[in-house]
């Protein structure tokens, strides 16, 4: 491999291409050692062949591969939908869920479909859940996105979600949300009807916090959820864990059947296999309908290794 290969990620920085911080990322999506290194070698021969040109890929009309003096600069876009492309041919579910980034991306436009899909997290993690609450506070009413109950414990959440990787939670969205949060605890704790209730708040996004929002978070004592914040439980983790893999994940669907899915409440891919009707409901029957089903089960059914 070519030591002076550089990607350039979405924040426009650079750093050094990694082989092993490729590899983990398959790993992570279930692929098996053959597979990851199989991948792995097509890149790097890809890589060292230097025209920007990749076999097999046809949305390649332009060099993709640029040089700065003596190395040359790969985006890290490229490198992952070729990687993407690569592990589809081996394992349709094991492409799904390496997407899982950019799936999570493709929630939008708007923030209402990642605030259900907290929703169904905190729900599978063993929480009532209330989505899109509003509730009165000691001074004004809020508008609360997640309300989880559990154990006489409930947590109001604030979701902030982003299209792109590069845009993070800065440290106005703890120092807004912890106001709120606090307004709303001071009710309820007048509330005769909460009396046996403790109360919590958090923040959870699916891209990152910045260095100054975990602090403060941290501090004033919110729950903070990111895509990977808290290390070893973050939002990447336990959708890893617990497969929960959101609808955007499906290659077999497109990006209109996603969206009308989403409409519906439909952000999940374990709601699509609970009921299957569910894509008839959007027009999607017949064959189509089978692949979809068999995709999210092999999905749910492998989760990552």
């Amino acid at each position: 491999m070519k030591s002076d290969t550089l990607i350039r990620k979405s924040s426009g920085e650079l750093e050094p291409y990694d082989p092993v911080k490729l590899g983990r990322s398959l790993k992570r999506s279930g692929a098996d050692e053959a597979t990851v290194s199989s991948i792995l070698k097509e890149i790097e021969d890809w890589i060292i062949k230097g025209d920007g040109r990749f076999r097999g890929d046809r949305t390649s009309k332009a060099s993709t591969v640029s040089y700065t003096g003596s190395s040359n600069i790969i985006s890290s876009r490229k490198i992952y939908d070729l990687a993407f492309s690569l592990l589809k041919k081996h394992r349709l579910g094991s492409a799904a869920r390496y997407k899982l980034k950019k799936a999570m991306m493709e929630m939008g436009p708007t923030g209402h479909p990642f605030e259900s899909f907290v929703g169904q997290v905190f729900n599978i993690l063993g929480y009532s859940v209330e989505v899109a609450q509003v509730l009165k506070g000691h001074c004004v009413t809020h508008e609360v996105d997640v309300v989880a109950t559990k154990d006489n414990h409930q947590i109001f959440l604030e979701c902030k979600y982003y299209q792109t990787t590069g845009k993070n939670a800065n440290v106005q969205v703890p120092l807004y949300v912890r106001s709120r949060v606090d307004d709303i605890i001071r009710m309820r704790k007048e509330d005769p009807a909460y009396n046996k209730y403790t109360f919590s708040g958090g923040v959870v996004t699916n891209t990152r916090f910045t260095e100054d929002a975990e602090k403060f978070g941290i501090c004033s004592g919110l729950k903070l959820l990111s895509w990977d914040f808290p290390a070893g439980d973050s939002l990447r983790e336990i959708v890893d864990r617990e497969k929960i893999f959101p609808v955007t994940t499906l290659t077999k669907l497109s990006a209109t059947d996603k969206q009308r899915l989403m409409e519906k409440g439909i952000v999940i891919c374990r709601q699509i296999i609970k009921d299957p009707d569910i894509l008839d409901s959007v027009g999607i029957s017949g064959l189509k309908k089978k692949r979809v089903l068999d995709e999210a089960e092999e999905i749910a059914r492998n989760g990552t290794r």
